[in-house]
């Protein structure tokens, strides 16, 4: 069974229900109204902006040429400076590879020191 605090009024008989102001003041009521109207109107604004962003897109992309050829043309990319090489940090390193020298492996204790005789016979 419903408590009813208001102890002003009579209880309501049963079957009853009393009477509360459901929706508050008439100015709350319109306060509320007035957001609603806002927040739907904001909306559709932000619906046709995105709209109008996307057709100006459309239409940019359709007047681009798609294979526009270069009008200047290519040059060679401007070199690096290495700051460490030009500080004498490290030294400059040729861009290329440079050729090695082929190394003989190392001797093996059992092989003895390459094909040299020993020194004694």
């Amino acid at each position: 069974m419903p408590r009813y605090f208001d102890l002003s009024t009579s209880k309501p008989e049963p079957g009853e229900l009393p009477e509360v102001p459901l929706g508050g003041t008439r100015a709350q009521a319109i306060h509320r109204m007035q957001i609603g109207v806002a927040g739907v109107v904001l909306m559709v604004l932000l619906v046709g902006l995105a709209s109008l962003v996307q057709e100006r897109t459309r239409e940019v992309d359709a007047a681009a040429v798609p294979e526009a050829a270069s009008t200047t043309e290519p040059s060679a990319g401007p070199t690096q400076a290495d700051p460490l090489v030009e500080a004498g940090v490290v030294p400059d390193l040729p861009a290329g590879p440079s050729p090695t020298a082929s190394q003989s492996p190392a001797p093996v204790p059992e092989q003895g020191v390459g094909n040299a005789a020993p020194a004694g016979e």
